[in-house]
């Protein structure tokens, strides 16, 4: 193919992503300024922009000051602004919300804007649309429903992408002088493989989510809890959003780094809705829209060594900028893509794509919030994992404690029944969460490999009687991610069938089915016998794109690829 022929820019973008229409926003307002000639080209594989974008987020908007110095006045989508955050211990039957005094300074969340990072997304590609018309030098154009599905590379140089599979390939490729990838792994974790740029382990969890209409306004306030019903030892909590409209967001963040193959996102979350404080929010209410998605919690040290190689830059999730401590995630994305704009800027105007140019993003990067923020909370998940006592043994007597009426009382029951051990891991915590003490650097595990296959979770308490109405099976919960795939779509890779059997059986002898069973978010993955043998089967119609199984697989035998045409999940709203 002649260099005339090939569909080429000089910017891709790969994602629809905060991290990378917050880029195309500040690098086509300094091209504006500088008269610098650019052609964008922007990849969403949902049919919408926002459609594959599940986050609710507290967030604060410094960095949404900087874009939009008017977004107050310019109808960018704000479901409200905090005036009542809450950090709220949940046992089976009660809550207590911690004195302020008492809560944590990140779950302190008054001024941040309440956001549906799905609208959020909408609202900033038609915008870009609306003021690319001004800027006669600049054109962009939007391919929603077109996905990345792999690299293309030139030796050490990232050239572009391939867009689908067809009979000839070279049909479907664009290039570009520069591919940003700010995607949540899809594609990404093959440049950071491919130029070994990420020694330590990545963590993930998975957040499910449900979108609520409710009788009562609960507009402007937060909660964020810990406790029931995650009480097995696994680092996650709830959270609850009151929006605009008499809307309620209600979710489940579960890390995937437990010992327990049966965390079950979906059902984890309904076990959270029969709470009766939650009962009280939802009964009168009516189901809206469901999702899954993953964050990435590594934090600073599961960040890549660098964050750019010839031809493409990283940003945003495929960084994995997500502060896990200060629950920040929308504002270090926007920040990644205005720092790259800045030096893509440079980078275009010199004709220089190279890593050495490319990286000064690390480099402006490294002096900003994100990476300082990330460097203070350094530890903060090492306090966890170094301390299994926190979660199986701390937090559950808390939890108790809350259902009998004195939290207090359990607080001191921990210190009571541990009283030389105690202490010191209250000191150990504190010095850890602040990263005040420095332990070095901190190396990680993948997630499957804290996997147990004869972990017992401990017996969960019986709430209350809730509404059954409330409450959605798995098969269920799908209809309410509006999944559509058109025919034909297989979009998860299982490598080795053999594999899976093997893995089947181990579970089998446990008396358990295996982690990509019992994870799944939607009701993908499932085992079906055929001639007396138990083998891997999938019902991909109901994939929600969530990647969770992927990461869960014991045997790394699964790889959730980007779906086509447009096809999946519509989080629109959610």
């Amino acid at each position: 193919m002649s260099d005339m022929d090939k569909i080429k820019y000089n910017l891709l973008l790969v994602g629809g992503s905060s991290s990378n229409l917050a880029l195309a926003h500040r690098l086509i307002a300094l091209a504006k300024a500088s008269g610098q000639q650019l052609s964008i080209a922007i990849l969403e594989k949902g049919r919408e922009f926002g459609s594959h974008i599940v986050s609710g987020a507290v967030s604060n908007p410094h960095v949404i000051k900087k874009l939009f110095p008017d977004y107050m006045e310019n109808g960018f989508p704000i479901e409200g602004v905090c005036t009542e955050s809450f950090f709220s211990v949940m046992g089976a039957y009660k809550k207590w919300d911690a004195p302020r005094n008492l809560m944590p300074a990140e779950f302190k969340k008054e001024g941040y804007l309440i956001l549906t990072l799905s609208n959020v997304i909408g609202w900033m590609a038609n915008r870009l649309k609306e003021e690319v018309k001004d800027i006669p030098n600049v054109t962009i154009d939007f391919f929603p429903g077109f996905s990345a599905h792999e690299v293309i590379y030139d030796g050490s140089r990232v050239m572009g992408v391939r867009v689908s599979h067809t009979e000839n390939p070279m049909d479907d490729y664009i290039y570009a002088d520069v591919t940003v990838f700010g995607d949540k792994g899809f594609l990404s974790q093959d440049v950071l493989k491919n130029f070994d740029l990420r020694k330590n382990a990545q963590l993930w969890s998975v957040g499910v989510k449900e979108l609520w209409e409710i009788p009562q306004d609960l507009s402007n306030k937060v909660w964020h809890t810990m406790g029931y019903p995650v009480l097995d030892g696994t680092f996650g909590g709830g959270f609850v959003y009151g929006m605009k409209n008499n809307r309620l967001t209600i979710g489940l963040i579960l890390s995937l780094d437990s010992p327990n193959p049966d965390i079950n996102p979906q059902q984890r979350l309904q076990d959270f809705k029969k709470h009766p404080w939650i009962q009280s929010l939802i009964q009168e209410g009516r189901l809206i829209k469901y999702g899954a998605a993953l964050l990435p919690e590594g934090g600073y040290y599961s960040l890549p060594e660098k964050f750019a190689v010839d031809g493409a830059i990283i940003v945003g999730d495929a960084l994995g900028t997500l502060n896990q401590r200060t629950l920040s995630g929308v504002d270090m994305a926007m920040e990644c893509g205005y720092q790259a704009a800045e030096v893509l800027i440079e980078a275009f105007r010199d004709g220089d794509y190279s890593q050495a140019k490319l990286n000064q993003f690390q480099k402006r990067l490294n002096n900003t919030f994100v990476i300082k923020d990330l460097y203070e909370s350094r530890y903060f998940r090492q306090a966890f994992n170094e301390n299994p006592r926190l979660l199986n043994s701390y937090l559950p007597t808390v939890a108790k404690a809350v259902d009998d009426g004195n939290p207090m009382v359990g607080m001191l029951k921990v210190g009571l029944s541990n009283p030389f051990r105690a202490p010191f891991d209250g000191l150990r915590v504190l010095s850890l969460f602040s990263g005040t003490k420095d332990i070095g650097p901190v190396r990680y595990k993948k997630c499957h490999e804290h996997i147990q296959p004869d972990f017992q979770a401990p017996a969960m308490q019986n709430g209350q009687p809730f509404n059954k109405d409330t409450i959605y099976s798995r098969e269920d919960a799908v209809f309410y991610a509006n999944t559509r795939y058109h025919e034909g779509n297989m979009h998860i890779d299982e490598f080795e069938a053999t594999t899976c059997m093997r893995c089947i059986s181990r579970y089998s002898d446990q008396g358990k089915l295996p982690p990509c069973v019992n994870d799944c978010t939607a009701e993908v993955h499932r085992v079906d016998e055929i001639d007396n043998v138990r083998k891997h089967g999938m019902s991909l119609e109901n994939c929600i794109q969530c990647r969770t199984c992927e990461i869960v697989c014991p045997e790394e035998n699964l790889r959730v690829n980007p779906t086509a045409q447009g096809s999946g999940p519509d989080f629109a709203g959610l």
